[in-house]
C-alpha cells in the first residue's frame, strides 16, 4: 500500500480511475474539528452526515428531509452559523440530540476536502481518535494507492491535519504485519507527516494547541474540552465511510 498526503483540497490532483493509476482509497482529515465531529456523531447514533461545500446547497437538501429527522450543522471561521442546530464541536453531538438523525454539515475547510475526492472508490474520514481503525480498514480492503487529504485553513497548511496524516500512516505500518503486505510513502509530504507524528505522538494536545488553528480556537473562547476530545488517540473504532456521494455513514 502506497500512501500519499496532500495538505489541502487545493493540492489534490484530478482524480483518475484506479485502473489508470488513480487512488483506490482516500482518507479525509480535519482534526479541528470536522472529521472528529463526524466520527463522534456516528458513534452517538446519527443516521448519516451529508456534507456540503456551501450553505445554500445544504439548506436546499435539508429542506427536503423530514424536519424531525434532520439537523443542520454549519461552521464558518470556527463559529456556528447563526440559526443552525450545530456548529462543529464533537462535544455537541450527544446521543440524545443526534440519535437517528441525518446531519447536514458544511464547515470552513473539511467539507471542501470531502468534495475533492468524492469520486474515489473508497472514501473514509479520519481523526486522531479513530486513526488505527481507519488504517485497519484500508488494509482489510487491500487498498493499493491511498490519498490522505488534509483540510488546512482556507487553502493554507495545517499542522494538526498533518499530525493525523502521520498518525494514520504510522498505524498502517504497525498493522501491516503479514509478510506480503507492505506500506510505503508516495511523496515527501507523507514522509514529513510521519516525522511530525513521531515527534508529537506522546503529546498530541500540545501540538493541536500550538497549531495556528488551535490558536485561533483559543482566541474564540474556552475550547479545552474540544481539544482533549480531538487529541484523544485511538479512543474510537468507528470508520466513517462514504456510502453515496457526499453521504458519510458508519459502514
Amino acid at each position: 500500500m502506497q500512501i500519499s498526503y496532500f495538505h489541502t483540497s487545493e493540492a489534490v490532483p484530478p482524480v483518475k480511475p484506479s485502473a489508470e493509476g488513480g487512488p483506490d482509497a482516500a482518507v479525509v482529515i480535519d482534526v479541528l474539528r470536522a472529521t472528529t465531529t463526524i466520527a463522534w456523531s456516528l458513534q452517538n447514533g446519527a443516521e448519516a452526515i451529508q456534507a456540503f461545500a456551501d450553505l445554500a446547497s445544504l439548506d436546499a437538501a435539508a429542506a427536503a428531509w423530514p424536519a424531525a429527522q434532520r439537523l443542520r450543522a454549519g461552521e464558518r471561521g470556527g463559529q456556528r452559523v447563526e440559526g443552525y442546530d450545530l456548529g462543529n464541536s464533537p462535544l455537541a453531538v450527544t446521543p440524545e440530540l443526534v440519535g437517528g438523525k441525518r446531519i447536514f454539515m458544511s464547515t470552513t475547510n473539511g467539507t471542501r476536502s470531502l468534495a475533492a475526492v468524492r469520486e474515489v472508490p473508497l472514501l473514509l474520514t479520519a481523526c486522531l481518535p479513530n486513526r488505527t481503525a481507519v488504517a485497519r480498514r484500508l488494509l482489510e480492503r487491500g487498498c493499493q494507492r491511498v490519498w490522505i487529504v488534509g483540510s488546512g485553513w482556507e487553502g493554507d497548511y495545517s499542522l494538526e491535519d498533518s499530525l493525523a496524516a502521520g498518525a494514520v500512516a504510522s498505524a498502517a505500518t504497525e498493522q501491516a504485519v503479514a509478510p506480503h503486505i507492505g506500506v510505503s510513502l508516495g511523496n515527501d509530504e507523507a514522509l514529513a507527516a510521519l516525522a511530525l507524528w513521531q515527534q508529537w505522538h506522546h503529546d498530541t494536545e500540545t501540538c493541536l494547541r500550538a497549531a495556528s488553528h488551535g490558536q485561533r480556537l483559543m482566541g474564540l473562547g474556552n475550547h479545552d474540552a474540544d481539544f482533549a476530545c480531538c487529541a484523544a488517540v485511538d479512543s474510537l473504532t468507528i470508520v466513517p465511510t462514504q456510502t453515496a456521494p457526499g453521504v458519510i455513514q458508519a459502514a
